[in-house]
């Protein structure tokens, strides 16, 4: 099993900024890719970001492409989400995820979830 606990949620006033955290442990060595999907109320599942532990690629929504980074502490197992111009349409749950690269970069589901932290985006 793999653990996954996030932090660095907020509110946060349009165009400002926020730092996810998602620390891993566990049988951190099944999972190959660690990333965060959101969940808005009344709204689907959506991706955000990505990234591929062995090779280093990176991947975004088009909605958070240039504002958002996501990246890592390989020593820390440790994947962070650097949002920056947040806007109000960003306002969600956000959850980290971990699973295998052989699902698609922009798939809806994984093998192993965060709790979810708020992102709170006022006008």
């Amino acid at each position: 099993q793999v653990q996954l606990v996030e932090s660095g949620g907020g509110l946060v006033q349009a165009g400002g900024s926020l730092r996810l955290s998602c620390a891993a442990s566990g049988r951190t060595f099944s999972t190959k890719r660690m990333g965060w999907l959101r969940q808005a109320p009344g709204k689907e599942r959506e991706f955000v970001a990505r990234f591929n532990w062995s090779s280093g690629i990176t991947y975004y929504a088009d909605s958070v492409k240039g504002r958002f980074t996501i990246s890592r502490d390989s020593a820390k197992n440790t994947v962070y989400l650097q949002m920056n111009s947040l806007k109000p349409e960003d306002t969600a749950v956000y959850y980290c995820a971990a699973d295998s690269p052989l699902r698609p970069y922009n798939s809806l589901s994984s093998d192993y979830w965060g709790q979810g932290t708020q992102v709170t985006v006022s006008p």
